[in-house]
């Protein structure tokens, strides 16, 4: 039998809530919804970080980001860059006789061309690089070549070369990665979808606009599966359905103050799990019996060894990967997941006191965000917006140092029992003394261990890189 076709999508922003078979009724997602009803959906998944550009590089790498290099989303400084020396999974399903598309958002290397996708494995690419674009006044690279918008929206941009890619290669196997910039800022979508949530007085200009940004989404899914049912392959086609992050929240103003997230703590930023705790479904009805949910946790690093596997295909030998194959377990043959995990995101220097997280069985350790660490200086700021397809200027800036900034002692660490306390409501830590102390330890250890290998990155011209 013909290799399975992987479509793997990947949304930005979003989160359990954003489904309508788990919202509390506000938003439909009927498409999403069948999806869930036919193929099986994790409850307890979780990206590797609660921003873009670092969850992207695990995704496609099964390892933690900091060993990748991409550690932030800051494209004037390079920190959003995969380090060359990584592998992707497009890599390895080019090697193996793929044909391996992206459609969408990159945001792993914007301004430096090394790092373009069609050099990352991806022998088609459509999209921006960088980690965000207007809805209407697109542009966009096809390959080597960039086009100007022509007025279409920019989901229904992503979903119409979606279907012309599975409609070109349709005979032979495919890696397809739909990236999805919705719903992520700017905030952008089709007066009818976003009128009739405006209209119930319920919510927020900005969330009835990302509703409607979602439900326009659900729309080009329905055509692009449709797709696959009308060349046959929809069987044999696996598909993943995920987000980078958890949803936005917070912020200026009327943002996002109604929109529902199933009251998980915390949102995109954070490593609380409104921030990590992100959807998965796989439908793959030729290798996956679907229609019921997993609860057991599974991480982004495990996704580029369980699509190895799903291709009937191993690992190199000299590939050192943090995930594992979760297939066998997916398909209740036996075996275990990894049950302990982390996670550690910050602006500039990565602090391993600062905005951290562990999980270890039920019990996750939690080293707050210090707000100093978490903002980025006016004039990076400024710069991201003013580079963004400028390269010529970036390598020369990329060598500045990084904004002198006073970090104050961080907050005291917080423990939760995720089993009993989803939602971290109740800090335990007064309680498990011993057990804190032992999590801070191992959380440190891993730090040392991922950051050793950021450092020894040679392809990297940013001041972090020492």
């Amino acid at each position: 039998m013909r290799r399975p076709n992987i479509l793997l999508i990947l949304v930005d922003d979003m989160g359990y809530g954003d489904f309508g078979v788990f919202n509390d009724g506000s938003l439909k997602t009927p498409t999403l919804d069948r999806l869930v009803e036919e193929g099986v959906c994790l409850t307890q998944h979780y990206s590797a970080s609660p921003v873009c550009a670092p969850a992207r590089a695990a995704l496609l790498t099964g390892r933690y980001p900091h060993r990748t290099g991409a550690i932030d989303t800051l494209e004037g400084r390079g920190l959003d860059r995969l380090a060359l020396r990584e592998v992707t999974i497009a890599d390895l399903l080019k090697q193996a006789g793929y044909v391996t598309g992206l459609i969408g958002k990159w945001h792993l290397g914007a301004l430096d061309p090394r790092y373009h996708p069609n050099n990352r494995g991806f022998d088609e690419f459509v999209g921006f690089r960088g980690g965000w674009q207007d809805y209407y006044e697109w542009r966009l690279d096809y390959n080597d070549t960039y086009r100007k918008s022509d007025g279409r929206y920019l989901t229904d941009v992503f979903t119409e070369e979606a279907v012309q890619f599975i409609r070109r290669h349709s005979k032979e196997p495919f890696f397809l990665h739909l990236a999805y910039n919705a719903p992520h800022f700017p905030f952008q979508a089709p007066e009818e979808e976003v009128a009739p949530f405006r209209e119930t007085g319920k919510f927020t200009k900005a969330v009835s606009t990302i509703y409607g940004m979602i439900q326009r989404m659900d729309k080009g899914l329905e055509r692009v599966l449709e797709e696959l049912k009308r060349q046959g392959i929809e069987d044999n086609t696996l598909v993943l359905f995920t987000s980078d992050n958890g949803p936005q929240f917070g912020g200026e103003g009327e943002m996002c103050t109604t929109r529902f997230n199933c009251g998980f703590n915390g949102a995109k930023g954070l490593v609380y799990e409104g921030g990590i705790r992100v959807p998965m479904v796989l439908r793959w009805p030729d290798g996956l019996d679907g229609g019921h949910h997993f609860h057991e946790m599974v991480h982004f690093v495990d996704w580029l060894p369980t699509l190895l596997a799903a291709a009937g295909l191993e690992p190199p030998r000299d590939l050192a990967l943090d995930g594992q194959n979760v297939l066998p377990v997916l398909r209740g043959e036996g075996g275990k997941v990894e049950t302990r995990r982390f996670w550690q995101w910050n602006r500039y220097t990565p602090l391993v006191t600062c905005n951290a997280a562990m999980r270890d069985g039920p019990w996750k350790l939690v080293r707050p965000a210090i707000r100093e660490a978490m903002v980025v200086s006016p004039e990076d700021l400024a710069m991201d917006r003013a580079l963004k397809y400028e390269p010529d200027r970036f390598t020369d800036i990329c060598r500045d140092p990084e904004p002198p900034r006073e970090v104050p002692p961080p907050p005291p660490p917080q423990l939760f029992n995720i089993e009993q306390d989803p939602l971290e409501q109740h800090d335990l830590a007064a309680s498990e003394p011993e057990r804190v102390a032992w999590m801070l330890r191992e959380l440190e250890t891993w730090f040392e261990s991922v950051e050793a290998e950021r450092r020894n990155i040679r392809d990297a011209v940013s001041s972090l890189y020492r």
